[in-house]
């Protein structure tokens, strides 16, 4: 798929089929996570994959809009790592930029994926870091739901010309 239709017809989807998803395709996800800039190059990140389907089914009590994860096939949770952060108050400027390549790798792999938010709720931080038993200075950002896709989605123009500036406001 070419990359600017990858981008522009990429969707959250939510549900998901049976078909489980190959070693090699997560792995390749995981290197377009670590791929993604960060400040500095300092790369304050780790993550935590999960295919335990109970453990996926404990998130959603904690995620309010998580109830997805017990149709997915798998999730990668994308944690800061404050304790190699150089640059203060930017890991998650960089945890953004892997979700979002995640979510973009996937969408080229032909799977479907969601994009659960973590942090900086306060509640769902501290219940992760109990429940996947994080060291400390590993804070759980988001989760990133994925499996092959139910949905058929559409492209959907969402540029508006009033959000766009020239120069000044």
């Amino acid at each position: 798929m070419d990359f600017l239709q990858g981008i522009l017809t990429r969707r959250s989807i939510r549900t998901y089929t049976k078909q489980s998803i190959a070693e090699e395709t997560m792995k390749e996800l995981l290197n377009a996570a670590v791929s993604a800039p960060s400040a500095g190059n300092q790369q304050p990140w780790q993550f935590i994959v999960i295919d335990d389907k109970q453990l996926m089914t404990r998130i959603t009590d904690y995620l309010p809009n998580g109830k997805l994860l017990k149709n997915a096939d798998k999730a990668i949770v994308i944690c800061g790592d404050t304790i190699v952060e150089k640059y203060k108050g930017y890991w998650m400027l960089d945890c953004s930029a892997a979700t979002q390549n995640i979510l973009l790798a996937a969408h080229a792999h032909g799977l479907g994926s969601c994009w659960l938010g973590v942090y900086p709720r306060k509640e769902r931080v501290e219940n992760l870091q109990r429940l996947l038993k994080t060291p400390a200075g590993i804070i759980p950002f988001a989760v990133v739901a994925l499996g092959y896709s139910e949905e058929s989605g559409s492209s959907v123009d969402r540029l508006d010309s009033n959000t766009i500036h020239q120069n000044h406001w």
